[in-house]
């Protein structure tokens, strides 16, 4: 399995002759959305930056799309547009089913949660996600992550947006995912707390993680203040640097 990070939360999952775009907000820079806050970090629009250079040519290979939720960082116009132009296969919550068909979408395949469905060959199972901490996560609407076990690979936890809560930590010492990606960025809006795992939650997930980690939701929309350069050297000093891969823009790793 090869993973390739391309720009926040969205990734590329490569196995066994499936590709498989994961949350695509693959507009331009500037181009999917208005500022996420105002006034607590700078007011630029999203992304704030543009994605890698290798993007076109992974995006080439896609052969089936997975959606966690319908916020514009995680499905822009643009990937809207990619996945609806190609007709690609796409699995996402029996939430998000209804929204996404409307919106034209090939949607093959819904999950619920904790219940395991078919998915390329192997198995994908939905797992709770709480989009922040306190009042603001009902306000945030429905978010799925998911566990993916697939023949001959690793199996891999995307715990997508969410605080660490007892069904996060369930996955990773019951269902022990061998590779598990945690959104890291911190987000923030102007008012209410945050939107992702504070830094102490960030730790948590890493060292109860049985396997390898995957940070990402860095650097990429305006409300996640957290830098890739923190969040290593915070991993250096709990020891957990060589258990996390912080990527970079672009970058992968084969699992």
């Amino acid at each position: 399995m090869k993973i390739h990070h391309l720009r926040n939360a969205t990734l590329i999952i490569e196995t066994g002759g499936k590709v498989i775009l994961v949350d695509p907000m693959l507009g331009r820079k500037g181009e999917a959305s208005p500022p996420f806050t105002l006034f607590r970090f700078k007011p630029l629009r999203n992304p704030v930056v543009n994605l890698p250079d290798n993007a076109a040519e992974l995006l080439d290979k896609v052969t089936h799309g997975l959606i966690t939720h319908l916020h514009p960082d995680h499905i822009d116009k643009a990937g809207l547009d990619f996945l609806r132009a190609r007709q690609i296969p796409v699995t996402c919550s029996v939430k998000d089913e209804a929204m996404l068909a409307q919106k034209g979408l090939n949607v093959i395949n819904t999950v619920d949660y904790w219940k395991e469905t078919d998915f390329s060959g192997g198995t994908i199972q939905g797992i709770p996600a709480v989009h922040g901490y306190g009042f603001v996560a009902r306000l945030m609407g429905n978010v799925m992550g998911f566990f993916i076990k697939l023949p001959d690979e690793k199996s891999i936890y995307l715990s997508a947006d969410t605080i660490y809560t007892d069904d996060v930590h369930r996955v990773l010492t019951e269902l022990k995912p061998d590779v598990a990606v945690v959104a890291c960025g911190t987000a923030q809006l102007d008012v209410f707390q945050p939107l992702l795992m504070r830094m102490d939650d960030i730790l948590k997930f890493a060292g109860n993680a049985p396997g390898s980690v995957i940070a990402n939701h860095l650097e990429a929309v305006n409300h996640c203040p957290t830098t890739r350069l923190q969040l290593r050297e915070i991993l250096k000093k709990a020891g957990l640097s060589d258990k996390v891969f912080v990527p970079q823009d672009g970058e992968s790793k084969t699992y």
